[in-house]
């Protein structure tokens, strides 16, 4: 069975830029783990195809890894988590 694709929101260590600009700086998890963000390459207006939601996607790389973060209109921020049901 196929893992089911669900919004996971997380807190977000973030800062504005002199010029207004909303910068990711840092993800911290339920169990308190915080992963820096190294880079941001690229931030769009978009939705999430697998786990639904729209606003900003910001694709970043993390521990060497690209990930990519959601800040909603709702001044949240969510990345997509697999979870197995059944």
């Amino acid at each position: 069975m196929e893992p089911e694709v669900i919004k996971k929101y997380v807190q977000v260590i973030a800062k504005f830029s002199p010029e207004g600009k909303l910068l990711p700086l840092c993800v911290v998890w339920d169990d308190g783990r915080k992963f820096e963000i190294d880079r941001v390459k690229e931030c769009v207006r978009a939705a999430s195809r697998k786990a639904g939601g729209v606003g900003l996607r910001y694709t970043c790389m993390i521990c060497g890894k690209e990930t990519v973060l959601y800040y909603e209109e709702n001044y949240k921020w969510f990345v997509e988590a697999k979870i197995q049901r059944g």
